[in-house]
C-alpha cells in the first residue's frame, strides 16, 4: 500500500470519528433533556376563586330534655311524646320526612355523691360508693328549613310542643357542587393569569400545565346561635339567612421553555 493511499484512509477515519462524536454529543444533550426533571425547568403559581351566594338551608336543633327519678320506663315515655310532638309540629308546618332526623338520644344516670372525710383520714369506715338517683333522658331532632318565612313560627311552635333546648341556626347550601365548580373555575383562571405575567416578566415562554392541585373549598357563612330553656315567647325571633361565600384554591405547575 502506498503512502498515498494510507494517508487518505487516515483522514476517512478522522472524519469518521470526528462524524461519531458529534452524533453522541448531539443525541446524550437531546437525551439529557428529554429526561432531565420537569422540575427544574418549571414553576407554580397559585389562585383562588371565590363565590358569594345566599344560603338556601336553615338547620335547627330541637332537644326534649327529661330527668327524674329512677322510674326509667316513665322518663323515656314522658321525653318519647314530646320529641313525637316536635316531629309533628314541623310535619304540620310543611317540614319535608327527609329534612326531620333523630341526631341523637342518650340516657345518662345522675348520681349522689357522699363525703369520705373518715376514709381519708384513715380513722373509720370505708367511703360509701355514689348512688344512682334518677336518669336524664335526651333526645335531639335536627330539622332543615328550606321556607325563611316559616323560620320563627318553627322556633316557637317546637318549644310550645315539647322542646326545651333549640340550638342553630346554621345556614348551608342544599347543593354547592355547581358553585364549587364557579369557584374552582376562576381559581383556575386566576393562576393562569398570574403564570403568563410571571413569563412575560421573566422573559421566557409559557409550557405546557404539568399539574395541578386542588387546596380544597371552604365556607364563610354567618350563623347565629338561639338557646332556649322553657315557653316560647309571644313574638317569634326574625332570622336573617345573610349571604355566604365558597373559597376555592388551586396551584398550577408550568413548564418553562
Amino acid at each position: 500500500m502506498n503512502e498515498n493511499i494510507k494517508n487518505k484512509l487516515g483522514v476517512a477515519g478522522i472524519v469518521a470519528l470526528a462524524t461519531f462524536a458529534l452524533s453522541a454529543l448531539v443525541y446524550a444533550g437531546a437525551f439529557a433533556r428529554g429526561t432531565e426533571p420537569s422540575y427544574y425547568r418549571s414553576f407554580s403559581v397559585s389562585g383562588e376563586g371565590k363565590v358569594a351566594t345566599v344560603p338556601d338551608v336553615a338547620e335547627f336543633s330541637f332537644s326534649v330534655v327529661t330527668e327524674g327519678g329512677k322510674d326509667l320506663s316513665a322518663l323515656q315515655s314522658e321525653n318519647a311524646q314530646k320529641a313525637n310532638g316536635v316531629i309533628v309540629f314541623a310535619k304540620e308546618k310543611g317540614i319535608d320526612e327527609k329534612d326531620i332526623t333523630t341526631s341523637q338520644y342518650g340516657i345518662e344516670p345522675r348520681y349522689q355523691y357522699y363525703r369520705c372525710d373518715n376514709y381519708f383520714m384513715n380513722v373509720g369506715a370505708p367511703c360509701q360508693p355514689s348512688e344512682i338517683v334518677g336518669y336524664t333522658v335526651r333526645q335531639t331532632i335536627t330539622v332543615k328549613v328550606r321556607d325563611f318565612g316559616i323560620i320563627g313560627e318553627i322556633l316557637t311552635g317546637a318549644v310550645d310542643a315539647g322542646a326545651n333546648t333549640v340550638s342553630g341556626p346554621n345556614f348551608t347550601i342544599d347543593d354547592e357542587v355547581a358553585l364549587q365548580e364557579e369557584a374552582r373555575a376562576k381559581a383556575i383562571e386566576q393562576a393562569r393569569g398570574k403564570a403568563e405575567n410571571t413569563a412575560r416578566a421573566g422573559g421566557f415562554r409559557l409550557g405546557k400545565l404539568l399539574s395541578v392541585d386542588e387546596g380544597g373549598f371552604y365556607d364563610y357563612g354567618m350563623g347565629g346561635d338561639v338557646q332556649t330553656f322553657g315557653k316560647a315567647t309571644e313574638v317569634a325571633p326574625t332570622i336573617e339567612p345573610g349571604s355566604q361565600e365558597i373559597n376555592a384554591t388551586v396551584n398550577l405547575r408550568y413548564e418553562i421553555r
